[in-house]
């Protein structure tokens, strides 16, 4: 059975957006799909501060909307970009 996995990626500042900060993400995501095999079918990120909830955050909830639809896996590369108080 083949699975699916959906990406969700987060930055706090712009300035991280094209940089270390998300593609370190990416990196870690795709190493672990390699690693695993699947099939990614979504992927999505969102520039927002650590201290907002995630009631403010529309990117996570279309990705958690996809996973649970496609039953997939929602991949976050670090717990620490879902919510800032793990």
């Amino acid at each position: 059975m083949k699975k699916f996995f959906v990406e969700y990626r987060r930055v706090s500042r712009e300035s991280q957006g094209e940089g270390h900060g998300m593609d370190a993400q990416r990196d870690a995501i795709t190493t672990y799909l390699t690693n695993v095999g699947g099939e990614l079918i979504g992927s999505f990120q969102e520039i927002e501060s650590g201290k907002l909830t995630s009631r403010d955050r529309p990117e996570l909830h279309k990705a958690i909307a996809l996973a649970k639809k496609r039953k997939a896996t929602l991949l976050i590369a670090k717990l620490d970009r879902l919510a800032r108080n793990a």
